[in-house]
């Protein structure tokens, strides 16, 4: 039996939270893990949660559903419905890779279009498709980038194996960072940052690309933008409101989504 699809209905209509539940409740295999009514929620929850799907609202007062897509950054954003009132929204939509959007007010059948779509992809990256793109991105020549600080890119063998070391091409020199030494990596737009105790690198890939091609043993993704090295973890942090937080043998204090917590607590044996 899969997983439940994790799913975050965001929008600050009563009557539009209320339908997306009815149309989401008939579906099998499906977990509403929480609720936004504004563009502040949303981020929080997202970041929070880690849904595998989002419905969002375009039109909200403050920030709108775009705005909540250009904070959190598109390459870290779950999975997206677009839901708005006017099409003229529709090109925008795909325009930051929306799997589809639905108009106000939409039918069933719409619905079941875009929300299949939707659970089809997820699928499909869920059984390696993400895997497959990595593969064919470290298998090629390190193509040059920049970011602020350092310009670098990644490469590693073709191996299907999990990685052992990371090779970083930084202001004409190649530096080989080993897996095992490095503490976290966090995301940052378009790139990735490798935190060693010493150093961090940065690398022009996407986190969720790199995640594939880790030890699962060694390395847990705690949180949409951290994935952290087991054994550096020190201690497993309760703070109020039901939020977490691990720190690290270095003293560094990464935020756990509450939605990693349960992984993470059997991974480390509590």
């Amino acid at each position: 039996m899969s997983l439940p699809l994790r799913v975050l209905i965001v929008d600050d209509e009563p009557l539009a939270r209320q339908r997306l539940t009815e149309l989401l409740q008939q579906e099998p295999e499906v977990e509403i893990v929480g609720y936004a009514t504004n563009g502040e929620g949303a981020i929080a929850e997202i970041e929070d949660l880690d849904p595998d799907l989002v419905f969002l609202d375009v039109q909200m007062p403050g920030k709108t559903g775009l705005d909540v897509v250009r904070e959190i950054g598109p390459d870290a954003m779950p999975h997206i419905i677009f839901v708005t009132a006017y099409d003229q929204y529709a090109l925008t939509a795909f325009d930051v890779a929306a799997i589809d959007y639905l108009v106000k007010p939409f039918d069933d059948e719409r619905f079941e279009q875009a929300f299949q779509r939707a659970r089809r992809i997820i699928q499909l990256e869920q059984v390696g498709d993400l895997a497959e793109r990595l593969r064919a991105v470290l298998g090629h020549a390190a193509d040059t980038g920049s970011a602020s600080g350092t310009g670098t890119t990644v490469s590693a063998p073709r191996s299907a194996g999990h990685l052992e070391r990371i090779a970083v091409e930084a202001r004409g020199q190649v530096r080989v960072v080993p897996v095992e030494a490095i503490d976290y990596i966090s995301a940052s737009g378009a790139y990735v940052l490798l935190h060693t105790a010493a150093e961090r690198f940065v690398v022009r890939e996407r986190l969720q690309l790199l995640e594939d091609r880790l030890d699962p043993a060694r390395f847990l993704r705690v949180h949409r933008s951290t994935i952290v090295q087991l054994d550096r973890i020190e201690a497993l942090l309760r703070a109020g409101g039901g939020d977490y937080a691990v720190r690290l043998k270095g003293g560094v204090e990464l935020k756990v989504s509450r939605g990693r917590v349960e992984e993470l607590e059997r991974r480390i044996g509590i």
